[in-house]
């Protein structure tokens, strides 16, 4: 189990980093004018910025599933991806498509996000504990 979900962390932090570059560059120089006459600049910021934080945050998250000692933790880990995965997609892409297009009604689908961020990272924290301590300490 613990391959297969460092496998899929990695693949989807990968992918996640990926989308956050791209957006960000793309928003600081493709789209700056648009972004700067609507005033969704920030928004596009953020949505970018939280994307590759998160994309880190799971690959950070799956590469702990590997170590032996999570070996009592890993559904927690698998949770905490997930969360932190759905609620960049819902978070960073409503941020994304609101900038461009302007619908405010996304607006109130972001914090869904955020709070699948949250989440993931209280659900993180909570694995963490589950950790078999003895299994971290280097041989002598």
């Amino acid at each position: 189990m613990s391959a297969g979900l460092t496998s899929t962390c990695l693949v989807a932090g990968g992918l996640l980093g990926a989308a956050a570059v791209a957006t960000g560059a793309f928003g600081a120089h493709g789209l700056a004018g648009v972004l700067e006459a609507s005033g969704q600049a920030a928004n596009w910021d953020t949505a970018s910025r939280y994307a590759l934080f998160h994309a880190l945050a799971t690959v950070a998250t799956g590469l702990a599933a590997g170590l032996p000692a999570a070996a009592n933790a890993r559904r927690g880990l698998a949770t905490a991806a997930a969360c932190f995965v759905a609620g960049t997609l819902i978070f960073s892409g409503c941020l994304w498509i609101l900038a461009l297009t302007g619908v405010r009604i996304l607006g109130a689908v972001v914090p869904i996000g955020g709070t699948l961020m949250i989440a993931g990272w209280l659900i993180l924290a909570r694995a963490a504990m589950r950790f078999d301590a003895a299994a971290l300490r280097p041989d002598p």
